[in-house]
């Protein structure tokens, strides 16, 4: 349990940085991002981290009925 609860903070606070990044690297007016390779990864690695935390909340939420 206690793993899970270190994991969930890793990839909370991952999911923070990521998504603060893309939204600074998007430009508003031409609706495009500065560096599309790498908010690509950065956008990968977002969603990965998202559900990550999706499913640790999930289970947490199965193993306590």
């Amino acid at each position: 349990m206690e793993n899970n609860k270190a994991s969930s903070f890793i990839f909370g606070i991952i999911a923070i940085i990521l998504g603060s990044v893309l939204f600074k690297q998007f430009d508003f007016k031409t609706l495009k991002f500065e560096h599309t390779g790498l908010a690509f990864i950065y956008g990968i690695t977002f969603i990965l981290s998202i559900n990550i935390l999706v499913r640790n909340y999930k289970n947490n939420q199965k193993n306590k009925k």
